[in-house]
């Protein structure tokens, strides 16, 4: 048996069965790790003797496991506490920060009997779109070494489509679970704000940032979301009632909610297709692919539909005020004294806060800060934040009366497939406007789903997204999961990764 043959939930079942142990799970992944990172720079940590000792302890209780990913070795985006491990966001001002707490999903991962394999590479601070802001370098994407593999999660979605792990847990905040899982052709899945709880999540913009699954294929989605989602009274944003009924102590984690819905049929679901996605600046043959998905769901019963999303245009410029803006108040913090990277040779404590800040802190996250800075400031508040806030209602309203006549959005995930290397960096709003098709799902705080459809001329992987209405994840879920069953694009690796 190739193990890196199996999605997740194969692998789980495997390991439940006693035909592979935890500890030959997790010593397959070390290994391909060890082969393949050097190239693709996925990982900024590694938890080797750590994760054998875990694997190693679970395997007592594989027979009796009820989670169906027990033993699954997978791997966590760096912004996501881990108690006693490096947890940088990829940036030097974090340095050799080892928080003295879990975040949240951490804990409801080991409670379903996860095995983590490290800290996965990103953008810093989660502010970019191709996992090149990193201080510990850029990540690859897997397909093509000399391409982006997307961001912010690019190391989970390059790790997950190579091979690296059975999947990871990521973050999104204007898409960055759903361009990076286009890229590298992997599924990934932004759950409905305040369903998964942000606790032990370092901020990038608290009001737009979810955590989410990045996988192989829906059904991996639909488990990881099942042990994810649920009410956290730590953290204020975390929805009330997602845990009702449960008599026992901690968290409620039902290991079957969402999977048990993956029925793949979607007779009679209304899919929209906004026009305005589909218009000038996305490419022929990703505009091809995606229409062809539409297709492919058609013939499984599925009702599509045009429909008008005029409020599109404004998305872009909305989010990059509110998420500037929330961002230069959330890094405020880290100015050298409490924790952290701390610059040498400076005279008086304002010396201190510039010299740590312009030195620990990269080109992309100080634009962000400054921009935020100045919508934020005397003069420019009510020009620029709130009338972004005004927007972001506006772009709410329009999803609102879209799903009055549909069930789901189908769209692009990103305007073409992965660019070179360095290409993104040196056109900064053009990186900026990539996201377009993905911000406005965190605007609306709804749940998105990318989804492989297809490839392009030079054999890049091309997404498709599904967005839904609030807790709308089973319905999206399933609809990937039909198509999933209609074609073979998430069974696709990389050259050296997963084999075909």
């Amino acid at each position: 048996m190739e193990l890196r043959d199996l999605t997740a939930l194969e692998l789980g079942a495997a390991i439940k069965k006693g035909e592979v142990s935890t500890v030959e799970a997790a010593r397959a992944a070390l290994d391909a790790i060890a082969a393949q990172d050097k190239a693709l720079n996925a990982f900024i940590t590694v938890t080797g003797e750590r994760t054998l000792e875990r694997a190693e302890k679970l395997q007592a209780g594989a027979r009796e496991a009820e989670s169906p990913l027990y033993g699954v070795p997978m791997a966590i985006k760096d912004n996501i506490c881990t108690r006693g491990i490096k947890t940088s966001c990829a940036s030097k001002i974090l340095g050799d920060f080892a928080p003295p707490y879990d975040a949240a999903v951490v804990e409801r991962l080991a409670r379903a009997g996860a095995v983590s394999l490290g800290k996965l590479n990103m953008d810093e601070f989660a502010m970019g779109s191709t996992s090149e802001t990193s201080y510990y370098g850029p990540v690859r994407n897997p397909w093509d070494l000399e391409r982006v593999p997307g961001g912010s999660s690019g190391g989970g979605a390059a790790a997950v489509a190579a091979g690296l792990g059975w999947y990871a847990v990521g973050s999104d905040t204007g898409g960055s679970i759903r361009q990076p899982a286009s890229y590298c052709g992997v599924t990934g899945i932004k759950p409905t704000y305040g369903t998964v709880s942000r606790y032990g999540l370092i901020a990038y913009a608290s009001s737009l940032d979810q955590i989410g699954p990045l996988c192989r294929d829906a059904a991996d989605c639909a488990a990881v979301l099942d042990v994810l989602m649920g009410h956290d009274r730590r953290d204020s944003t975390s929805l009330p009632g997602l845990d009702s009924g449960w008599k026992g102590s901690g968290p409620r984690v039902d290991y079957g909610h969402l999977l048990a819905g993956l029925t793949g049929d979607i007779r009679g679901l209304r899919i929209g297709l906004p026009g305005d996605c589909f218009g000038d600046g996305l490419d022929g043959e990703t505009r091809s692919a995606v229409l062809a998905a539409a297709d492919v769901l058609n013939s499984r019963g599925a009702e599509i539909a045009p429909l008008p999303f005029p409020a599109l245009k404004y998305a872009v410029p909305a989010y990059y005020i509110i998420a500037a803006a929330e961002a230069s108040s959330n890094l405020s913090r880290y100015d050298g004294v409490k924790y952290g990277w701390r610059a040498g040779e400076y005279e008086g404590l304002a010396e201190l806060y510039r010299k740590t800040r312009t030195q620990g802190f990269g080109a992309e996250v100080k634009r962000r800060i400054l921009l935020g800075t100045f919508a934020l400031s005397s003069g420019y508040f009510d020009a620029y934040y709130k009338k972004a806030l005004q927007v972001k209602a506006v772009i709410k309203d329009a999803f609102d009366r879209a799903f009055q006549r549909c069930d789901l959005l189908l769209t692009p995930v990103a305007p073409a497939a992965a660019p070179q290397l360095g290409e993104s960096l040196s056109d900064p709003l053009s990186m900026y406007l990539s996201d377009i098709y993905t911000l406005p799902a965190n605007l609306a705080g709804l749940p998105a789903q990318s989804m492989p459809c297809g490839f392009d001329g030079r054999g890049l992987p091309i997404g498709a997204q599904l967005v839904g209405s609030c807790f709308g994840e089973g319905t999206l879920l399933n609809a990937a999961h039909a198509f999933q069953q209609e074609t073979d694009y998430h069974k696709r690796a990389p050259k050296g990764g997963v084999p075909a």
